[in-house]
């Protein structure tokens, strides 16, 4: 599955590589067509997009990504360690910080959201009001 630990982890390696993100990076540009494009991603608003009208740089603290996801997975019935997800977790963290290749970072004009207190409704509430100020207003 595309949102399984399996594809977040073999991603997250596969981004330290160059060649590998410079062969991605003109297909991803080529997804943004008018009105315009929501994505999802680590590097979406310092590196694929910079222009983006609209960044919030989405987050959380390690525990509260691997109680949700923990949550998820017992959900669909699947086995899962919090443990070994929030090591998974910050291991991912760690290798996307500190790669050579567009290491994650917050670009300077994104908007921090830091959800791990927020649930779900108040964090889509939180990026809808930002949409709403930031490309709304006159």
């Amino acid at each position: 599955a595309l949102r399984g630990e399996q594809c977040a982890a073999a991603a997250s390696k596969v981004a330290a590589l160059h060649q590998v993100r410079s062969a991605l990076l003109k297909k991803q540009h080529d997804f943004r067509r008018a009105p315009g494009l929501v994505t999802d991603g680590r590097d979406m608003a310092s590196v694929v997009f910079p222009d983006a009208a609209l960044k919030i740089f989405l987050t959380a603290s390690a525990e509260a990504r691997a109680e949700r996801r923990y949550k998820q997975l017992k959900e669909k019935g699947m086995d899962a360690s919090i443990n070994t997800l929030l090591q998974d977790i910050r291991a991912r963290d760690e290798r996307d910080t500190y790669r050579s290749a567009a290491p994650l970072q917050q670009a300077p004009d994104a908007t921090l959201l830091d959800t791990t207190a927020l649930n779900i409704e108040q964090a889509v509430e939180a990026v809808l009001a930002g949409y709403r100020t930031k490309c709304l207003a006159p």
